[in-house]
């Protein structure tokens, strides 16, 4: 992804995580299986288990010569299962996450590429509705713009993966897309070099997407995401407006929260018109909101004393794209960057208080042991521990804006 940031496989949460709304809602991204915990145990055996999946890939219409040729005499690579069970990037604040990966170099080097193929965003923008900057957002967070697309083969990531325990049924199918895309032509095994959850090209397809989204822009023959510039941004377009893009419409919007507001009802998800928002004392950065006319949900990622967005409908993509609210946003306001926005502030001045990641933990297994539903403990403050932070700030008389704090933290405690 970066060449000075650890390189983490961003869009596979996309692909992992619960099922997302917007994807659900358009029908044309089906939901993924479930995931097994970190902790279970493959059974097994390896060699019995590839002689299965190669029944299955032939059945599947994939020619045995192909199966051979690519998978034949491959063996598992037991670290990148060992990757997979220790991912912990997004464990990170939303301030030091947006810090570390929306830089200013980033912003710069997409608006010049909006500037050097501005042709291609165009035709893209016209066919599909998506602006250029979106696309050049979600590029520079997934490879920085081709430099960090990964150095593993992407076949024998997505092997190991496919006979691991925790998502195989999932790696299974990537498995044979990946074959599929081969048989196709797009790329040939070799040229699949990318990270160690299998997705490959500049905007980090998983294979089912690549051999599903993917398109022959210039119209050379090959769909290839790994060198081919119309390629990326064609295709990129089309699976965004496949995901569900409103043409026309913003995404995300920094705002000012003027005076204390009923903070229950900032939550990705609860909409109100835009009109309802400025009424509480929401205001854009210039005195007025781009959406005027749009339903929106107040977004603060770090509580009501840091940053504040409002996010509008096509902000959905961003969290189909990637279940991490992290993510989403700092994808998002880049993009807004890239089109022109301001640099983020850090919110209205007050101190933020974070828990560590351990902290974060240890709130997950007491919210957990109070029968919430936060998942996996993991040090993350996804969606499930937001609704359940809220509950409780609820019950104890904290102001409800979804993010915990120590105080909030040491009252739980204390109630043991």
């Amino acid at each position: 992804m970066r060449s000075t940031v650890l390189f983490v496989p961003l869009a596979l949460l996309a692909a992992i995580a619960s099922p997302n709304v917007a994807a659900a809602q358009t029908g044309h991204v089906a939901a993924p299986p479930p995931s097994k915990d970190r902790n279970c145990q493959t059974t097994v055996p390896f060699d019995r288990w590839i002689v299965d999946f190669k029944n299955e890939a032939i059945a599947d219409g994939i020619k045995p010569a192909t199966i051979q040729a690519v998978i034949g005499g491959m063996t598992p690579d037991m670290s990148v299962i060992g990757r997979d069970r220790k991912q912990g990037f997004f464990s990170q604040t939303f301030v030091e996450f947006y810090g570390k990966l929306a830089t200013k170099n980033r912003e710069q080097n997409g608006r010049s590429y909006l500037t050097k193929y501005g042709d291609i965003f165009g035709r893209a923008e016209k066919e599909f509705g998506v602006p250029g900057a979106v696309i050049t957002g979600f590029w520079a967070l997934e490879s920085d713009f081709g430099v960090g697309m990964g150095n593993l083969p992407v076949m024998r990531s997505l092997l190991t993966l496919a006979w691991d325990c925790r998502r195989g049924e999932l790696f299974r199918e990537e498995l044979k897309a990946a074959m599929k895309i081969i048989e196709r032509g797009d790329l040939r095994a070799d040229e699949m070099i990318g990270s160690w959850a299998g997705e490959l090209g500049q905007t980090q397809f998983l294979p089912q997407h690549y051999y599903n989204f993917a398109l022959d822009y210039d119209n050379d023959g090959r769909r290839d995401l790994i060198r081919d510039i119309p390629d990326i941004i064609g295709s990129t377009a089309n699976f965004i407006k496949t995901l569900g893009w409103r043409a026309g419409e913003p995404w995300l919007e920094e705002v000012r929260l003027t005076k204390e507001l009923p903070w229950d009802q900032a939550d990705l998800a609860i909409e109100h018109p835009a009109s309802q928002w400025v009424a509480w004392g929401v205001t854009g950065l210039n005195g007025r909101l781009s959406g005027e006319k749009l339903n929106a949900s107040l977004l603060l990622p770090m509580g009501r004393n840091g940053p504040a967005f409002l996010a509008y409908p096509n902000f959905r993509i961003y969290t189909s794209w990637n279940q991490s609210l992290t993510y989403a946003t700092t994808a998002a306001h880049l993009a807004t960057r890239m089109a022109g926005a301001p640099q983020m502030s850090r919110g209205n001045g007050q101190p933020v208080d974070s828990l560590s990641y351990d902290q974060t933990k240890e709130l997950q297994v007491i919210l957990k042991s109070r029968g919430f539903d936060v998942g996996e403990p993991d040090g993350k403050l996804g969606a499930g521990t937001r609704k359940a932070v809220k509950a409780v700030q609820q019950k104890l008389g904290f102001p409800a804006d979804s993010y915990p704090t120590p105080a909030l933290l040491a009252a739980l405690r204390g109630r043991g």
